[in-house]
Formats: structure tokens, sequence, C-alpha cells
């Protein structure tokens, strides 16, 4: 079974990515197997650094490199993503050369309570990504807005449509896998 590293760029309790990304994870039981990568013990970004790694900037870029595959999931600050997803995708790019992102099938998503989802955070964390050289997957994107009771305490979707809609996100995410990791 193919593994996918979740980043989730907010880890306050009651995260609504954090909440997306278990129902994702519900969804996607047999075909894929979700690793919630920790990134909030990461430094902030410092090229100094590297003299000495941090041991949280070493277990980060290792897990991320063991997965075949990786899901951003961001919420929006601002029309932008979290100063968390942020640090973890420039750690994970560096030192120069040794991108852990490289070649890596990676998609994005982000949960919020506006309209618009998180589409400005979104493309953001797109542009910093690609540059870090990972394998976007385009289609579908998924821009969530959150409802109250639309995901249960058990991380179910309580909603038929939503499940449908996510359910095909998940399986757009194993088929981007499946092209590019054999």
């Amino acid at each position: 079974m193919k593994t996918v590293a979740v980043v989730v760029g907010s880890v306050r309790e009651g995260s609504l990515n954090q909440q997306l990304g278990r129902a994702l994870a519900r969804l996607a039981e047999g075909s894929l197997a979700f690793r919630f990568l920790k990134i909030d013990d990461l430094p902030m970004y410092n090229d100094d650094l590297w003299k000495n790694p941090p041991e949280a900037v070493l277990r980060f870029k290792q897990e991320l490199e063991a997965a075949n595959a990786a899901l951003l999931l961001t919420p929006e600050y601002n029309r932008s993503t979290s100063p968390l997803l942020k640090n973890a995708i420039d750690w994970g790019s560096r030192p120069y050369g040794k991108s852990s992102w490289m070649h890596k099938p990676t998609a994005i998503a982000g949960a919020s309570p506006g309209a618009i989802g998180t589409a400005t955070a979104q493309a953001h964390v797109r542009t910093t990504i690609s540059a870090a050289g990972a394998l976007l997957m385009s289609q579908p994107e998924l821009y969530f807005s959150a409802k109250p009771g639309l995901i249960d305490a058990s991380d179910a979707i309580t909603d038929d449509g939503t499940r449908k809609f996510l359910q095909s996100y998940v399986d757009a995410l194993a088929a981007h896998i499946d092209r590019l990791v054999r």
C-alpha cells in the first residue's frame, strides 16, 4: 500500500484542516496509508542550522522521503498559508540540491469556514512547493468550506454529496500516485 505524508499547516485544537485530513484518511483506508507528520517542533528556517541540523528537521525530512507521496493541508491566514506550513516546505526543500520534495507526487487541499475555502492560500503553496520540485496533482482542486457538523466527531462525513466529492479527491490522489510511483 502506498503511503502519503500528510503535512497540516495548523496544529491548534479543533483545527479544520486536521479534521479534514483525518476524514480523508478514513476515505483512503484500503488504498492509501496516511501518515501525519509532526511539524510544530521545526525551528524557524535558518540556513546556518545546517552546520548541526536539529533532530526534528532530520526526522521530518526522513519521514517525508520515506513516503510515496505528500498531501499538504493549508489553512488560510490573511490570504496566504500558515507560517507553520511554509516553514515545513522550506526545511524539506533544503539543503540546496537535496530537496525531500523533489519528484514527490503531491496534492494540496485546505479547509476554511469561508465560502472560497483556502483558494488563495493554496495558490501560494502551489508556487512554493512547485519550486521545491514536487509533482503536483492539478485536478481536482479541493477548497473545502467547512460547516459545523459536516464532519462528525469520529471524522466521518455526514453529507452524501460531500462524501462522494471527497472520495473522488482521494481516488484522484491515488491515481496520481500510481501514475508516478511504481
